[in-house]
């Protein structure tokens, strides 16, 4: 079979029988495809014919070419599945992908932001879509609350429906990871956002004076794009843009980063960690507990600069 055949069959069950979401669907295609274009055999069906000598000098390519273990990591671990795949399905005799070893990667800490950073980007939306009430100030003042408030991924956040928000209820239902439905509690702050950017959004108007969107769209932050809502890559955008007005640096700022600050500070100030995993959409607690390290070394931090014996 031919290479492309392959992926796309392979494409094909990640989605059906895993309810992969389209971004790692894309993730798994551009891996299958950069070893493709690396290995070194004059063959059309590379992926068909590769050996475990061919996957061992992949990997090594990987590490001279300077990619991150995690990153290495990753791209082997999608071989994996896919030979997996391969060989479960009869279509190769054999699993190249058997008994090779992962690359060792350290465990990372998340950037972090501090309460009264966010308390800064916050309050400097709000600031802005007051004075200015434009649907884009109000949009971004409403995400950024929703997302401190809740903790949802960049991808739930930006394709939240609008149904969601219908019953009034100070909660959302948010469909996520493998398909699976959580119930996320939100603040006051966040709702009072939401309502107004609602308000704004009905009554917004675009250069000739018609509404901007119709009554009948689907999604709560929707766009004219071919995903028919806000991409994470713009609201990514803005968030650095507002971040760079009140002195937080682009690079230690992102979505993701808001994400972390919501599950840190919420366990700095006593919540859960069940409870903090469960609004997460975590499947597995030890995921959770990467911010309780975040806890522990930020307390070791502060001892080594501040106690009068520590040097």
């Amino acid at each position: 079979m031919q290479d492309q055949s392959l992926i796309d069959r392979f494409l094909e069950m990640i989605l059906t029988e895993r309810a992969a979401s389209i971004n790692t669907i894309e993730c798994y295609r551009r891996d299958l495809e950069q070893f493709i274009a690396t290995v070194p055999k004059m063959s059309n069906n590379i992926l068909m014919n590769a050996t475990k000598d061919d996957l061992r000098k992949y990997l090594s390519m990987l590490k001279e070419n300077e990619f991150a273990s995690s990153s290495a990591a990753r791209k082997l671990s999608c071989l994996r599945q896919f030979y997996k795949f391969l060989f479960a399905e009869g279509i190769r005799k054999d699993n190249p992908c058997a008994d090779l070893e992962s690359p060792r990667t350290g465990r990372s800490l998340p950037k972090l932001l501090s309460e009264q950073q966010v308390s800064l980007l916050l309050e400097a939306a709000e600031d802005k879509a007051a004075q200015s009430n434009e649907f884009a100030d109000v949009r971004l003042w409403a995400l950024l609350e929703l997302l401190y408030a809740t903790g949802l991924r960049v991808s739930e956040l930006v394709g939240l429906p609008r149904a969601v928000f219908r019953s009034g209820e100070p909660y959302i239902y948010v469909r996520g990871k493998g398909d699976k439905e959580r119930l996320v509690p939100l603040s006051e702050r966040a709702l009072a956002a939401v309502n107004r950017y609602n308000d704004v959004m009905a009554s917004a108007k675009d250069s000739n004076g018609s509404l901007k969107f119709g009554k009948n769209n689907k999604w709560l932050f929707p766009s004219r794009g071919k995903s028919g809502h806000l991409t994470r890559h713009r609201f990514s955008q803005l968030l650095k843009s507002l971040g760079a007005a009140v002195g937080i640096s682009p690079g230690t700022l992102s979505p993701h980063v808001i994400r972390h600050a919501f599950a840190t500070h919420l366990l700095a100030n006593g919540a859960d960690l069940r409870a903090v995993q469960k609004m997460l959409g975590h499947s597995d607690i030890s995921t959770t507990q990467i911010y309780t390290h975040v806890l522990e070394e930020r307390l070791k931090s502060l001892v080594q600069s501040k106690h009068p014996l520590a040097k």
